[in-house]
């Protein structure tokens, strides 16, 4: 099987696949194969935090041009998979310097698919791109072919609490992967001073109490003509007995009152907002929250370092250092001049993407006292 996530987060999704029972597991690119049976698949998807699809191949193949995919495509077994009264859609993602549009390619399979149950059954599933009951992938690499059923269905960072949101909210699957890079896993208190649609806290209140991500949500597996639901229910209600109480505080704060307002809406709907602290506050008046803490934010960052962004981190820098001391600060921005404003170096800096935005997660330790 193949778990797709965001470039950066690969090992953490390394690590999350061995932690289920997954064998033979290999980060690549933005990506992490592995082996498994039913159980591990159903699994993956309903607790790995880091993961965006999980893909079962079906079929490997070198494709000379568009024909030949269409022709190898249509040679599978495609009614051991999608029922003939059913619907099904097709995804692609393709790197070729043969196959140059990935819609074309998508079609092709598409066509191909439907052309095989006209062959063999004279009529055909049809095509169901909002809500498919199989969803077919195609994975093109230059001449490479790999066909997946796509077991997710919709991403993996739908993880269904969060319906409202303020401009450019943070990816879940990125924001759960900014905390487990941190090291945090509930053991001091939590802090964010700039929580926007509150995504940080709702995915640090699930990583602390164990709640599988996938709890609230539906998965593609679940049409397939294998589901085994029995196993699935079994699946389901161990991860809701893993589930165990927040024993620090989880804190979040913003300047904005109708982000705050979506923050609680969010928190709400996700279970766990009487775990969560949230009020209307700017970070520059705020208290630390016990001692130990740990800051985890994602501000304002802007296209260019200007006098407003530049002056935001620089009072972020001046805050940490008044009031703060003994939390660490994980600072994560796609701005990198405006980091160096925060005025004090970083212990650790990792690179990350936001969509196509080049970023970095900075590690500020606030050290009591002078530093040894």
């Amino acid at each position: 099987m193949t778990a797709k996530t965001f470039f950066g987060l690969e090992e953490l999704l390394k690590e999350e696949l061995l932690a289920i029972g997954a064998r033979n597991v290999k980060a690549v690119n933005r990506a992490v194969t592995f082996e498994g049976d039913k159980e591990i698949l159903y699994k993956a998807n309903l607790h790995v935090r880091t993961a965006l699809k999980i893909l079962l191949p079906i079929k490997n193949f070198r494709a000379r041009n568009e024909e030949d995919l269409y022709e190898k495509t249509k040679k599978v077994n495609w009614a051991k998979y999608i029922d003939v009264d059913g619907t099904f859609a097709i995804d692609s993602t393709v790197w070729s310097d043969t196959f140059t549009h990935s819609k074309y390619v998508a079609l092709k399979v598409k066509d191909a698919i439907a052309d095989h149950f006209s062959e063999v059954f004279k009529r055909r599933p049809n095509v169901n791109v909002k809500d498919p009951e199989v969803l077919v992938h195609i994975h093109v690499s230059q001449r490479e072919c790999i066909l997946s059923l796509d077991s997710s269905g919709e991403s993996l960072h739908r993880r269904g609490y969060r319906s409202e949101q303020r401009q450019a909210p943070l990816n879940e699957v990125l924001a759960a992967g900014l905390i487990m890079l941190t090291g945090w896993k509930g053991e001091r208190p939590f802090l964010d001073p700039m929580c926007g649609s509150g995504t940080l806290l709702v995915e640090a209140a699930m990583i602390a109490s164990n709640t599988p991500p996938g709890l609230k949500r539906k998965f593609a597996f679940m049409n397939w003509k294998d589901y085994d639901r029995r196993l699935f229910n079994q699946i389901f209600r161990e991860a809701k007995r893993a589930r165990k109480e927040i024993e620090v505080p989880i804190v979040g704060s913003d300047i904005d009152r109708e982000a705050i307002d979506i923050s609680y809406a969010n928190a709400e709907r996700s279970g766990l907002d009487e775990d969560l602290r949230i009020s209307k506050n700017s970070f520059f008046d705020r208290k630390p929250i016990g001692e130990n803490g740990i800051i985890v934010c994602n501000p304002p960052y802007g296209e260019r370092i200007g006098k407003d962004i530049e002056e935001l981190y620089r009072k972020m820098g001046d805050k940490l250092k008044q009031d703060f001391s003994g939390y660490d600060a994980w600072i994560f921005s796609g701005n990198m001049k405006a980091l160096k404003y925060v005025g004090l170096r970083p212990s650790k800096k990792i690179q990350l993407y936001n969509g196509s935005i080049e970023c970095r997660l900075a590690k500020f330790e606030m050290y009591k006292g002078a530093k040894a």
